[in-house]
């Protein structure tokens, strides 16, 4: 019998998110519409299409195993040096290298209850101990988590701006005052893989002379490049050069670095897409309003919409769309899992939305009534 690691023995196993293939598969049939795991539905720009189908043909070779020319190309998007620049996997694999780098069994982390899970599963698969503050009005709490940070020593700190599970955001100003008051000891891991969909004045200005500050940005939200798998992070030049002691140095497809450049080249098409995602979350609040529930401010692709009961109650519309042929999800964690999150969809998703909702409201509220 193999024998594994006893914190290997001790971890469950299971998948975090539980994907919309799987449900298809239960389901027996695919989704009409997929809003619910904060894809773009709008797609890459068709000249990230186009890079990347003109790399196929060399797909026999490894890629860049240094990702030169995506790290000199967003080194110059963000005005800062290559050095300052590493390239991964996504932010996943991004965040699973630093807490590798960091986190030893008995680590101490802090993060939000209920913040992005997947942070948090490295985490323990690393042997760290994670310490939570709660959300605060439906948001993060910078305050309590810099305090927590304070009082537990923590080596590591997690705090997204946007914010996944809920949408929130703060401004600049407040994000700032976290970065300059984070102590010198704690590596602040500043999750912005939304940020390009906020407001301006939400992404305070990028400083790489902090030595405990990284930011992790991706080409799979605004860039609809989730299936790629291209995320990065920008940091000071000993916390990038870091990453190269531990990161899967042919983990990035020539595909997926070709595909990036192009889709940072095309800016055009970038702010069209979040046009469109605006306009998509507006709907999506004004579906949620006529069915009686509230959608709360959003600055991402998804929309939070409060349902104004419990998680059962959540859930039961999640389980009742998903059967309807709409995946959506909701949060993990009491009270935000009160909630259901709705991704930006097209014109015909939000069609199919806006009339599947009342009859899953209306067999939720009979079946209560029956259980009474």
């Amino acid at each position: 019998m193999t024998q594994f690691t006893p914190l290997i023995e001790s971890l469950p196993a299971h998948v975090p998110f539980v994907g919309p293939e799987t449900l298809e598969r239960q389901h027996g049939q695919p989704f009409a519409a997929r809003i619910g795991a904060n894809e773009s539905v709008f797609g890459p720009s068709p000249k990230a299409i186009k890079a990347m189908q003109d790399a196929v043909a060399g797909s026999w070779r490894y890629g860049d195993p240094e990702n030169h020319d995506l790290k000199q190309a967003l080194a110059a998007h963000h005005g800062v040096a290559p050095e300052n620049i590493v390239v991964g996997e996504g932010v996943d694999g991004l965040l699973g290298l630093l807490v590798r780098m960091v986190v030893e069994p008995g680590t101490k982390v802090a993060t939000s209850l209920g913040a992005y899970p997947t942070f948090n599963f490295h985490v323990s698969g690393f042997g760290g101990e994670l310490v939570t503050v709660p959300y605060r009005n439906d948001m993060e709490d910078p305050h309590a988590l810099l305090a927590l940070a304070k009082v537990e020593r923590a080596p590591l700190v997690y705090f997204a701006n946007p914010d996944n599970p809920m949408g929130s955001w703060h401004p600049a100003t407040v994000v700032q005052d976290l970065i300059d008051d984070m102590p010198n000891k704690s590596l602040l891991c500043l999750d912005e893989a939304y940020v390009e969909f906020a407001p301006e004045g939400t992404a305070p200005a990028i400083d790489v002379s902090r030595k405990n500050l990284i930011r992790f940005r991706t080409f799979s939200k605004a860039y609809g490049m989730a299936g790629v798998r291209v995320g990065y992070g920008i940091a000071h030049e000993s916390i990038a050069l870091a990453f190269n002691k531990v990161r899967n140095h042919f983990g990035m497809s020539r595909m997926a670095q070709a595909g990036a450049m192009a889709a940072l080249a095309d800016q055009d098409y970038l702010a069209d897409v979040v046009a469109k995602v605006a306009t998509s979350r507006e709907r999506i609040g004004a579906i949620a309003t006529q069915n009686g529930l509230k959608a709360l401010p959003s600055a991402t692709n998804f929309v939070a919409v409060d349902c104004g009961r419990d998680a059962a109650f959540a859930k039961g519309i999640v389980d009742g769309l998903g059967k309807r042929g709409i995946f959506i999800r909701m949060p993990f964690v009491e009270p935000q899992n009160r909630c259901v999150r709705i991704s930006a969809g097209t014109d015909a998703h939000l069609d199919l939305l806006e009339v599947a909702l009342p009859d899953v409201l209306n067999e939720l509220t009979v079946n209560l009534r029956v259980a009474v």
